[in-house]
């Protein structure tokens, strides 16, 4: 803190702050307790310039929490207790001004909104000062320095955004608004974003805003190409929806590959084994052509973290999907205790991430073997080093290759399903599925029972 005042009192910058707004928050808690869940929600202990504005409220906090009163007496107590002041008479007498002086308890959420946005304006010039600082260090590139410029703005605006509780009969109201719109001429706009595989769009009702979607799979079954295929089309049915690729296993020119393949149907094996005539090269140059105007990104940054995901997606306009190829490849940037804890952290960040970009992000995810070893469908508990990757997921889908033995015997309907395993909103369920591996293309299958 010392430090930050230094530098900014050499730019000729004091730093915002309201004494008279934070002991009246104090005064007004002190007078009536009840105040304090009025500005609870609105206030944290650092959001005081005060240390000891900012103790008294931290233990007032505590003092509620625990189920004690919050009065002088108490307050005054655990003030003491907590070697806030230099000795008791110290705190005595500051405790007595503040609630001798305090103004109407009614006025206390008023009073917390200055204080409030006192600290955001602090919270803004020290992030200043930090971008000034690295700017200047010209230590790391322009494009690492910009996404460490969006992060500290952002987060100072995640910080400050608040939800109140809202009433049933709003919440009702906002519900038939939304439903009006999914009716009307525009509904496109509201409704899920259909995937192009007419079955799955139908139990799931398209990929819903907001919504952190599981595609895990055993390796080499598929699921890259499944995700990329409903990347396309997306792409071809909303051309000004952006999407985001970001593949920590595969370089950008590989994924283009796939993706030309499956555009342009020309097997994988004679795009690599340069065999390709004249007619092909055509169809691919045409292919290449289709996808100019598309408002899809691809980022093959091997080692990233969700908040410079983020940072990413934040530049894309009119963002409406996120894929991320695969959980097990990333890394939180923080020292975890074990891989467990690792994977719960990332989950639970995709999921925020979700709901605060409000746009449907598909996490590919690995599966463990036991699926592979008992040979059968995968189900819920295979999910791979976390248990939270089933709790924090609106929608689990499991991509399954049936054995040559059950396709030979009947048993099955197509070579691959998709198994909705988990669907928040609605129904679960079987898929089947075609796939040409020539072309790394998943289609439709007519299905002749609902599973």
């Amino acid at each position: 803190m010392a430090e930050a005042l230094a530098n900014l009192d050499a730019l000729g910058i004091s730093l915002p702050y309201s004494v008279e707004a934070e002991r009246a928050v104090l005064g007004a808690v002190l007078l009536d307790e009840r105040a304090l869940s009025d500005v609870s929600p609105i206030l944290q202990p650092d959001y005081f310039y005060s240390k000891s504005n900012s103790e008294i409220f931290r233990i007032m906090l505590l003092l509620s929490n625990a189920g004690n009163p919050v009065d002088l007496v108490t307050v005054l107590n655990e003030v003491v207790r907590a070697g806030v002041f230099a000795d008791e008479q110290e705190a005595k007498v500051y405790l007595y001004q503040i609630f001798e002086t305090a103004p109407n308890v009614s006025n206390a959420v008023n009073y917390a909104g200055i204080v409030s946005d006192k600290y955001v304006l602090r919270s803004l010039l020290y992030a200043a000062r930090d971008i000034i600082g690295a700017a200047s260090e010209g230590a790391e590139p322009t494009e690492t320095l910009l996404d460490y410029a969006e992060q500290k703005i952002y987060a100072i605006r995640k910080g400050k955004t608040r939800r109140e509780m809202v009433p049933l009969a709003a919440a009702a109201m906002e519900e038939i608004e939304y439903l009006t719109k999914i009716m009307g001429p525009d509904r496109q706009k509201y409704l899920g974003l259909e995937t192009g595989y007419k079955y799955l769009d139908r139990k799931l009702s398209g990929l819903n805003r907001s919504d952190l979607i599981i595609l895990a799979a055993r390796p080499s079954v598929g699921k890259t190409s499944f995700a990329l295929n409903i990347a396309s089309n997306i792409m071809k049915n909303y051309p000004d929806t952006g999407i985001a690729v970001f593949s920590l296993e595969m370089s950008n020119r590989q994924l283009a590959e796939r993706m030309l393949c499956a555009e342009a149907q020309i097997s994988m094996s004679a795009m690599r084994g340069s065999t390709l005539e004249g007619s092909d090269w055509r169809t691919i140059v045409k292919a290449a052509g289709d996808f100019s105007n598309s408002k899809l990104y691809l980022d093959d940054t091997s080692v990233i973290t969700v908040n410079e995901m983020k940072g990413k997606c934040r530049r894309i306009d009119n963002l409406g999907l996120v894929i991320v190829d695969y959980l097990q490849l990333m890394s939180s940037g923080r020292r975890a205790d074990n891989r467990v804890a690792e994977i719960t952290e990332l989950t639970r960040n995709f999921k925020i991430m979700a709901k605060e970009m409000n746009v449907p992000i598909l996490l590919l995810s690995q599966l463990s073997r036991e699926s592979e070893k008992q040979k059968r469908r995968p189900i819920l508990s295979d999910l791979r080093d976390s248990g939270s990757i089933e709790q924090d997921a609106d929608i689990v889908l499991f991509l399954h290759r049936n054995s040559d033995e059950e396709m030979e015997n009947g048993d099955r309907q197509a070579q691959h399903e998709c198994i909705i395993a988990k669907n928040r909103h609605g129904e679960v369920g079987l898929i089947p599925l075609d796939f040409d591996g020539a072309y790394t293309r998943f289609s439709s299958v007519e299905m002749t029972v609902d599973e």
